[in-house]
């Protein structure tokens, strides 16, 4: 099995671009799903953090308030490190699982941490796309109406664009209209089946 490990920082795309190679007939595994299904009400996980965090970290009907999860975390390092120890091995074995019944030519796993955690070990090539770290914060502020000491957190905890960039196989870049984001998409679809042929 071929895979693309798909990564980027907060607000840069990653979505719009896994959605991109969705249309090619690639299956995406999108590590952000994972994680919401590792705290799912009712999960072992969700009652850890709610017995380390408090019961206002869980909204009324039971699951979790992820908005004031990310608020707390993205504030104070040793908390986030905490939620990583926990939910990081519980993930992984969900990508290991999902990874393992893929079908498709060769697999997306799409995950904002891949370069932080050994997710990176489980990829043939890493996929960066990249924006401007002003792009990032108006963006991801625009999509989740977060507030910009939040986001800023978030890219403080999430390794430079610099070692994003030299860490990555190809590089998309994000900054221009949806549709640059198709055809750079098409152009990797077809060296990716070529490396995942060679690959066996």
């Amino acid at each position: 099995m071929y895979v693309v490990g798909l990564t980027g920082g907060i607000g840069s795309g990653k979505s719009t671009v896994s959605e991109s190679f969705a249309r090619q007939g690639i299956e995406v595994i999108d590590a952000d799903q994972l994680a919401r299904e590792a705290v799912a009400t009712g999960s072992p996980a969700l009652a850890e953090i709610a017995s380390h965090f408090g019961q206002s970290i869980i909204n009324s009907e039971g699951s979790l308030n992820r908005r004031a999860l990310r608020a707390i975390v993205f504030a104070d390092e040793a908390e986030r490190r905490w939620l990583e120890r926990l939910l990081h091995p519980i993930i992984g074995e969900l990508l290991k699982q999902r990874l393992s019944r893929s079908e498709s030519s060769y697999t997306i796993l799409e995950s904002p941490l891949l370069l932080e955690t050994s997710q990176k070990e489980m990829v043939d090539r890493i996929l960066v796309v990249d924006v401007s770290e002003d792009t990032q914060l108006q963006r991801a502020m625009l999509r989740d109406g977060s507030h910009e000491e939040t986001i800023r957190g978030i890219i403080a905890s999430q390794i430079s664009r610099d070692e994003r960039l030299d860490a990555a196989d190809e590089v998309i870049n994000n900054e221009g209209a949806v549709e640059e984001i198709d055809k750079q998409v098409s152009v990797l679809h077809k060296k990716f089946l070529r490396l995942a042929k060679a690959n066996g």
